[in-house]
């Protein structure tokens, strides 16, 4: 049994050198933070796993937000397995924030295995350690064709160094104004709202949905299913060198016969056009 496990980890150890050798540097750094907790969690246990990659900053949303630390040192009724693989990874210029997302799998021993969608965002510490700075999860069926990984390496372009804290706090209120803009024509219509702020190669991901890729395919779902999406922002974050940033907050969807309470996060890019743009979205219930 212990040749066995001890072959099993060194195959999975060379894997995974393998498939992060052919990424680019920067991007690569934060898929290997990644799949090394994700090592973890599959070889010794999820518990394990998070504790690598929290710091006293990081925020858990089970659904509610947590300190993450707190949490995980009141050892939580958490899945006795949790495996999950990044299909999509950003990291900012400035190599001080990133995003990785993808799909997850979980189970309590003697129940039935569970599928899902993670999104993680990321920050570095002072010791250049990437660590979860905001991790969201939402349960579907697993069901859809696997999406291949997709990644954006940053380019060595300038970018303006801010070092007033009060004009760090005027960037984030710029993603957050944007936010509420789009909460306000929310309220208004939800395809016009989606289809006026949500990207071209948006992600979308939604309870009991698989993971919509697209603009049209979200628009197409929210017409189907005659869904009305009004939100709210209460945070928000942006990374150093600017291209990039989050919001999230509290939404109420209401279905063809229910009204739900959700919380959402989104992930913004700033685009060549100099338009803000969610390249990412997920909503999951509170």
């Amino acid at each position: 049994m212990n040749c066995h496990k001890t072959l099993l980890i060194l195959f999975l150890t060379i894997s995974i050198h393998i498939a992060n050798a052919q990424l680019p540097d920067k991007v690569g750094g934060l898929i290997t933070a990644d799949r090394n907790a994700a090592y973890i969690s599959k070889t010794e246990n999820p518990h394990a796993a998070f504790k690598s990659i929290v710091d006293k900053e990081s925020t858990f949303y089970v659904p509610s937000a947590v300190n993450a630390v707190n949490y995980l040192d009141n050892r939580p009724n958490i899945p006795d397995i949790l495996t999950w693989d990044p299909n999509f990874a950003i990291v900012s210029k400035s190599l001080d924030w990133g995003v990785t997302s993808g799909p997850l799998q979980f189970q309590k021993v003697g129940a039935v295995k569970r599928h899902g969608q993670y999104l993680t965002v990321w920050k570095r510490d002072r010791k250049g350690n990437w660590k979860v700075h905001v991790r969201t999860e939402v349960e579907n069926y697993g069901t859809g064709v696997k999406s291949d990984l997709v990644y954006s390496e940053p380019d060595d372009s300038w970018y303006l160094k801010h070092r007033s804290k009060v004009r760090l706090q005027q960037r984030e209120e710029i993603i957050t104004q944007t936010d509420e803009l789009f909460s306000t024509v929310l309220k208004a219509n939800t395809e016009t709202g989606y289809n006026e702020f949500l990207a071209d190669d948006v992600r979308f991901y939604f309870p009991w949905k698989q993971e919509m890729e697209g603009k049209k395919a979200v628009l197409d779902f929210l017409k189907k299913e005659r869904i009305v999406i009004e939100t709210e922002p209460t945070g928000v974050g942006r990374a150093y060198s600017g291209e990039f940033g989050y919001t999230n907050g509290t939404a109420t969807v209401g279905f063809k016969d229910k009204t739900v309470k959700f919380n959402y996060i989104r992930i913004w890019q700033l685009k060549d056009d100099y338009q803000w743009k969610v390249i990412l979205e997920m909503m999951f219930e509170r």
